[in-house]
């Protein structure tokens, strides 16, 4: 039988995963592509379906996020302007700051700026359909991209911080994220059954060595990620802040 607690050291391009989702740590250093992901609905062959949500953890002054369009766009509208390189520019752009929360539908055409350090939270699926890629020498998929994109504005509800939203910063169709000062209280403890993927933002946790790995780890801190069945299986007292991450089941 699996330990009921494993762990991964996660850093630049390291990922951590349930079977329903992923997580991932991103530091950028440069542009990333102009992208969209299909959903669920559309979603054809060996392509899977993806929501996904941004914690801004860090930005640099000036650094953006790109999510949806100014003004509504025609699929032939957003095609010539990506094949041209204008797409970037019909992009609506947010200049982002620590604690900034972005909840991204499937089918959101959305980028990544430079200067930014962010988690992650998707549903398990590697499906990417590529706009606008700067130049670099990498697979355009605009047939598929005008399919499955949104051709309009980002929705000002899918948009929010840390500070306004408390605890629960998403409550999404596929997954929930908490974050939680110190330690879980019972009822949230109740109310996310395992798995469940554990990141310290600000301290560590702790677990007995009887669900330790093989190698022997005990604690985990900020820019780690623990997957483990139940939080009851952690120790919170040396916690300060930290994101508990949980799939809904279908």
């Amino acid at each position: 039988m699996a330990d009921p607690c494993w762990w991964v050291r996660c850093g630049l391009s390291r990922r951590q995963k349930l079977e329903q989702l992923l997580v991932k740590y991103l530091f950028t250093s440069e542009k990333l592509s102009v992208q969209v992901h299909p959903g669920d609905d559309d979603a054809q062959g060996d392509e899977a379906g993806k929501d996904e949500c941004w914690l801004v953890l860090d930005a640099e002054p000036g650094a953006k996020l790109a999510i949806g369009f100014e003004e509504l766009v025609t699929s032939e509208q957003m095609k010539e302007a990506a094949i041209s390189g204008e797409i970037e520019g019909l992009l609506t752009w947010y200049e982002a700051k620590a604690g900034d929360l972005f909840f991204l539908p499937a089918g959101t055409v959305h980028a990544i700026g430079p200067g930014l350090k962010l988690i992650e939270v998707q549903q398990n699926s590697d499906t990417t359909f590529r706009l606008y890629d700067y130049g670099r020498p990498r697979e355009l998929h605009l047939e598929r991209a005008m399919a499955v994109a949104s051709c309009g504005q980002y929705e000002a509800s899918h948009k929010g911080t840390v500070a306004a939203r408390g605890q629960v910063l998403f409550d999404a169709p596929h997954f929930r994220v908490d974050r939680v000062e110190g330690a879980p209280d019972a009822a949230t403890c109740a109310a996310l059954g395992g798995p469940i993927l554990v990141l310290p933002i600000e301290g560590e946790v702790t677990w007995g060595a009887e669900v330790a790995n093989d190698a022997g780890d005990t604690r985990a801190k900020a820019g780690e990620c623990v997957v483990a069945s139940s939080l009851e299986l952690f120790d919170f007292s040396a916690a300060e802040v930290t994101l508990l991450v949980s799939a809904k089941q279908a």
